[in-house]
């Protein structure tokens, strides 16, 4: 039986639901099918919200033959099938080919591509869930333009739903769906953005909705609920959005918004992501508290290494500890800023040898290597400070710490100034 969201597919750009700021009046990818002018493309974003239903409908638009393959199971030879049929009378206007999954092809079945698309000979249209400049060999992508594609609005997925009960009714001729549209707005609150997810969800509805008394389909939300699972999360361990998930993760820590931060948080723990959510709370405490509150640190290793014990759901406990604390701390990044200067020197100048008087004299025949030497011990004398020269000669006045307005960072800046002045 085929599939209700094949039954509903859009035929035409008038049909499609969102992708308005790639699709709507005078928007790029319209005025690519008025001119018939078509470049090769990359359309990335997440699944069920539209790229093969549109490059369809740029393919009916033109006059070369198409071509439809899956990188989940295609391979070179089918390419080179294609290849083969180049200079077939049915291809004289040139092929255009929708690789759907691009992400899945290595590099090697990528550059099988880049002769026959650099010509014209192939006009590529390919489909990624994932981010295509991590993915996508980079001479390929240089001959293509990306175009992202976004998640659709519960608003666009009722309409297509509407659409999708009409098709259904029309089919069944004499029968009629009986449906509130709040079971259809729940049905696209599930389906996390994913038009094909909720119409799927909707079709086994219709199959297991009772009929009522006239014969018509009667829809209730607990039969949508049943049929529907849990709410779909748009979230891969490895893919692009676990790393988009876990920068605005650190962002609204850094921010200090803690409700940002608790949001992203749960995020992560419906995802199960106790690894990353552990090393992104570590760095956090030092790259963006730091020396705010240095005891951040020591206090969300204790809730890490609870979370850890303790594992999922119990874990989300200590974790929302952590992350409320750090998000409501003082921040200061004067200690990455301080260690990043110094890498960045040791990469790009000739910062010289350890002065002599700093180097190891525990050992024999040091001092004649002149090792140690002149050598000012800091414990005797008075506060235990001595001014002298500890950078190499060639860096001797660089600064890498800079201290951060903040209590902590301040009562540091005056110890210092204080045994430095009264040490002169």
């Amino acid at each position: 039986m085929k599939p209700l969201a094949d039954k509903i597919r859009p035929s035409c750009m008038e049909e499609v639901v969102g992708q308005q700021h790639l699709i709507g009046k005078g928007k790029i990818l319209n005025r690519i099918i008025e001119t018939k002018q078509i470049p090769n493309m990359i359309f990335y974003g997440p699944p069920g919200v539209g790229k093969t239903t549109i490059a369809n409908i740029i393919a009916g638009a033109t006059n070369k033959r198409f071509y439809k393959l899956n990188a989940t199971n295609a391979s070179v030879s089918d390419i080179k099938k294609i290849i083969d049929e180049l200079d077939n009378l049915m291809s004289i206007n040139g092929v255009l080919l929708y690789l759907d999954e691009i992400q899945n092809f290595n590099k090697k079945q990528q550059q099988s591509l880049l002769e026959y698309t650099e010509n014209g000979q192939i006009t590529l249209i390919a489909s990624t869930t994932e981010n295509p400049y991590f993915y996508v060999y980079n001479a390929l992508l240089s001959r293509s333009s990306v175009f992202e594609f976004k998640p659709l609005s519960k608003e666009d997925i009722v309409k297509s739903l509407l659409r999708a009960v009409k098709a259904v009714e029309n089919e069944l001729k004499d029968t009629k769906v009986i449906c509130d549209e709040s079971i259809l707005e729940f049905l696209a609150e599930n389906s996390g953005g994913d038009l094909r997810k909720s119409i799927n969800n909707l079709q086994l509805t219709l199959y297991t909705a009772s009929r009522n008394i006239d014969g018509n389909i009667e829809i209730t939300l607990e039969i949508a609920k049943e049929c529907s699972g849990k709410k779909a999360l748009n979230y891969d361990k490895l893919g692009d959005n676990h790393y988009d998930v876990l920068s605005a993760f650190q962002k609204s820590i850094r921010g200090s918004d803690p409700d940002g931060a608790i949001h992203y948080l749960a995020r992560l723990v419906k995802a199960g992501d106790l690894i990353s959510i552990c090393r992104r709370l570590m760095v956090i405490a030092s790259e963006d508290i730091g020396l705010a509150y240095p005891s951040a640190i020591s206090i969300v290793k204790s809730c890490v290494d609870s979370a850890m014990q303790l594992g999922f759901p119990e874990a989300r406990i200590p974790l929302a500890e952590a992350v409320i604390l750090l998000a409501t701390s003082p921040k200061s990044n004067s200690a990455i800023n301080a260690i990043d200067n110094a890498l960045k020197d040791l990469d790009n100048i000739n910062v010289g040898e350890v002065p002599e008087y700093l180097k190891d004299a525990h050992y024999e025949g040091a001092q004649k290597l002149n090792r140690g030497t002149g050598y000012k011990y800091p414990h005797n004398y008075k506060n235990h400070y001595v001014k002298q020269q500890y950078l190499p000669n060639n860096i001797k006045n660089a600064v890498y710490y800079i201290p951060g307005d903040n209590k902590m960072e301040n009562s540091a800046k005056a110890y210092m100034s204080f045994i430095r002045d009264v040490n002169k």
